[in-house]
């Protein structure tokens, strides 16, 4: 019953481990077909996976090309611990190092390409001891303009960009728009107290016509009980009116 139930759990543990993926030696991945422009700079894209430790000491990675016509096969690059560029041939002081070992990139950069690049470029990664494994190829076509393709998405990409620095001068300029319409009803609301606010000792001279008051007197004649006109007296007529009064009692009493 125990070995029936070990060998059970034997045959459980092999089909989980078979689900499993892994990475069995090495494996490069390309993009399979580049395009590029005459006289233009292109990337030719190489990425591995190792299942032993990636070793930037021990670590070799190595490009060729084969060319469309029948030619013998012509080294492009080299890396074994830093770069070598090729220093002869067709390649020289055109091949640049654009990857990352420790991040698993093995890409390159060719400068200016012209037709003669027209074919096949091979990537091989060695990583010991994953020495075994296929290479990567990319297929280069060099052409004299771009393709339609690549147009559209130039003009897509520029078309983009402007559409978006458009839309943010519009956010900016509406913006401030709505903060000058914001400050001019609160100015508004402040001036309006300051003009209301005089001062009540100071007032104009048409507008204080009411503060001079006349003396005016009634006469009521005795005789038939009828109002005379009113007539206006100063202070300064009542006082020269008061002596003559005292002198008349006086010829009164004489």
């Amino acid at each position: 019953m125990c070995a029936t139930a070990l060998r059970l759990l034997t045959v459980l543990c092999g089909l989980a481990a078979s689900g499993v993926p892994r990475v069995s030696g090495m494996r490069v991945y390309t993009p399979g077909d580049v395009e590029a422009v005459n006289g233009t700079d292109v990337r030719l894209k190489c990425t591995f996976q190792s299942s032993a430790p990636i070793n930037p000491n021990t670590i070799v990675i190595f490009w060729s090309f084969r060319p469309l016509k029948p030619g013998r096969e012509e080294s492009v690059f080299h890396y074994q611990q830093r770069p070598y560029p090729p220093p002869d041939g067709i390649f020289r002081k055109r091949v640049i190092w654009a990857g990352d070992v420790m991040g698993r990139d093995a890409s390159i950069i060719i400068q200016e390409v012209k037709f003669i690049y027209n074919g096949t470029f091979v990537c091989q990664v060695k990583n010991p001891p994953d020495v075994h494994g296929p290479s990567g190829e990319i297929r280069l076509r060099v052409v004299t303009t771009a393709s339609f393709s690549d147009l559209l998405l130039l003009a897509l990409a520029i078309g983009g960009g402007i559409a978006a620095i458009v839309l943010f001068l519009i956010i900016v300029v509406s913006c401030r728009r709505c903060k000058k319409r914001r400050q001019r009803p609160r100015e508004r609301c402040e001036e309006a107290p300051r003009k209301e606010r005089k001062d009540p000792t100071v007032c104009h001279p048409l507008m204080a016509a009411h503060l001079y008051k006349s003396n005016t007197s009634v006469e009521i004649d005795s005789s038939d009980g009828m109002i005379s006109d009113p007539s206006t007296k100063d202070s300064s007529s009542s006082s020269e009116e008061s002596p003559s009064s005292d002198e008349d009692d006086g010829d009164d009493s004489s």
